[in-house]
Order: structure tokens, then C-alpha cells, then sequence
């Protein structure tokens, strides 16, 4: 599905296996160091050693990280002699990471509050 296809989408109801995948998917945003490695991959592929000191990780623990990310289908990683670079699976993970940061930072600037009065209101 394209990415201009996504607001096409059916959000009225899911069924129970489209939210199970999503919720899963969603974890992925529910721990920091996740998140940051999420962002460092958005501005290209990179080998773990790298990304272990681009966001200030252990590599170990980058590794471990990468390995979630990658069975949820996030990331993705090519052998490249004895490295493996990884990078975002495809650009809607670059779109979800973005929607979350831009999300928040309504939150955090109250931009959400304003908004969501407009949403409460009945459609005529």
C-alpha cells in the first residue's frame, strides 16, 4: 500500500488481528533507546558498532534492541562483509516515528487540548 493510500484506510473498526499486529508494532515506541535507534536509522543505514555510539548504547544492547525491531518488521538488516547495516524496513516506519514525535510534541506545546474539544462535538 502506497503512503498516499493510508488515510484511505478503514479506521472505524479493526478486528481483533489487525489490533493484536498494531499493538505489537507499537511496542516497539514503548522504550526510549528503541525510539532513538529508530530515529538515528532515519537518517540512513548503519552497522550496530555505529549505532551503539551514535546513541550512546552499549553494543550489546543495541544488538538485542535491533533484534525486536527487527521481528516486528521495523528494521531490516544486509551483511555487508563482517558488519550488518540496518535500516527502516520501509518509509511507514519513518512516518510512524514521526507521527509519535509530532504527536507528543502537541502534547508537551498543548496544542492537543484545543484540538480535542473539536473533536467532541456532534457532526450535523
Amino acid at each position: 500500500m502506497s503512503m498516499s493510500r493510508v488515510h484511505d484506510l478503514d479506521l472505524s473498526f479493526l478486528s481483533a488481528d489487525t489490533a493484536r499486529s498494531v499493538a505489537e508494532t507499537m511496542q516497539a515506541l514503548a522504550t526510549p533507546s528503541r525510539v532513538r535507534i529508530l530515529s538515528r536509522l532515519c537518517a540512513g543505514p548503519c552497522s550496530v558498532g555505529r549505532l551503539a555510539q551514535e546513541v550512546e548504547m552499549e553494543q550489546s544492547a543495541v544488538s538485542q534492541q535491533l533484534r525486536v525491531l527487527r521481528h516486528l518488521g521495523l528494521v531490516v538488516g544486509a551483511r555487508e562483509g563482517r558488519n550488518v547495516i540496518y535500516a527502516l524496513h520501509d518509509d511507514h516506519v519513518r512516518a510512524l516515528l514521526t507521527e509519535a514525535v509530532s504527536h507528543t510534541e502537541h502534547l508537551r506545546l498543548g496544542l492537543a487540548a484545543s484540538l480535542a474539544g473539536q473533536a467532541l462535538e456532534p457532526a450535523t
